[in-house]
């Protein structure tokens, strides 16, 4: 009955530790900030968007997952947090986005981190709102 109970736990403990080395091989793709999302697709990509935007999308295309997991799309202002989206990821190659109100007194640096269920940076788009 230990051997069993012994040979259960190993099992266990390696397809855990193959499920976090999958996991570790998220690639962001494409990373762009936008005015809209038009048939899953980025609209009006730019890296200076006018204080009147409104809103704005930054859409992430996601390869390398072997099952389902998160991300985060964590959108700064000036490094100061302003949202921390999370967003499913349910295929090998994903395209996903999340979208943030601009008012118009926000002006300057923005940027968008895409951050992985374990906290790390993915990838990065910084922008300009003037």
């Amino acid at each position: 009955m230990k051997k069993v109970t012994l040979i259960f736990l190993l099992s266990m403990f390696f397809v855990s530790l193959l499920q976090a080395q999958e996991s570790n091989n998220l690639i962001i793709k494409k990373l762009v900030i936008c005015t809209s999302i038009e048939d899953h697709q980025p609209v009006g990509v730019d890296s200076t968007f006018s204080k009147d935007v409104g809103k704005l999308f930054c859409f992430s295309n996601v390869t390398g997952a072997s099952d389902t997991c998160n991300i985060s799309q964590v959108w700064y202002y000036k490094d100061e947090e302003m949202a921390n989206i999370k967003l499913a990821i349910k295929a090998k190659t994903w395209r996903t986005w999340s979208s943030k109100k601009i008012v118009p007194f926000a002006t300057g640096q923005w940027r968008v981190d895409v951050v992985s269920e374990k906290g790390t940076v993915l990838a990065s788009r910084k922008f300009k709102v003037e």
